[in-house]
């Protein structure tokens, strides 16, 4: 009878046991350091943007938000995906002279990121017309300044 070395079995053994999938170790973990913030300093990022929209500067107000970011505008069906597509937005939206009030909002804080949520009721100095209306702002910290990362604004319904 012939005898079957072990050996390669084990070897075999110990090889697929390091292939399955297992948490990562310490050195393969990510170490991230959170920016120190507070609600206030949250909601003083609409204060900054609504006063970009004072300026009636397209480009003050899409400064406001991060490269890769989505607005899901208010006035129109069209999610604004890049600079160009925002900067198009507001070039309409800045011409009836648009003020922002908060309403209401929730403020959710997180490692680097942060969510506003709630009502605010815009006045267009032009027209006179008052729109109530949802917002979510996402912000992420991008190391020098909070910029937004998602816009949603929704006219209220009727009822």
């Amino acid at each position: 009878m012939r005898k079957i070395s072990m050996v390669p079995f084990l070897a075999a053994s110990v090889w697929l046991a390091g292939c399955a999938s297992q948490p990562p170790g310490p050195s393969a973990m990510r170490s991230e350091t959170c920016k120190a913030t507070s609600e206030q300093e949250i909601a003083a990022l609409f204060d900054r943007w609504n006063q970009s929209l004072q300026t009636g500067d397209v480009h003050k107000v899409v400064a406001n938000y991060a490269p890769k970011s989505v607005l899901l505008p208010t006035i129109s069906n069209t999610p604004r995906l890049d600079a160009a597509q925002k900067e198009d937005y507001f070039k309409l939206f800045l011409q009836s002279q648009p003020f922002g009030r908060i309403d209401s909002r929730t403020i959710q804080i997180g490692c680097n990121t942060a969510v506003d949520v709630g009502l605010y009721t815009f006045t267009f100095a032009k027209t006179g017309a008052v729109v109530k209306a949802r917002y979510t702002y996402t912000y992420q910290w991008d190391g020098k300044q909070w910029l937004i990362t998602s816009h949603h604004s929704s006219a209220m319904p009727e009822k």
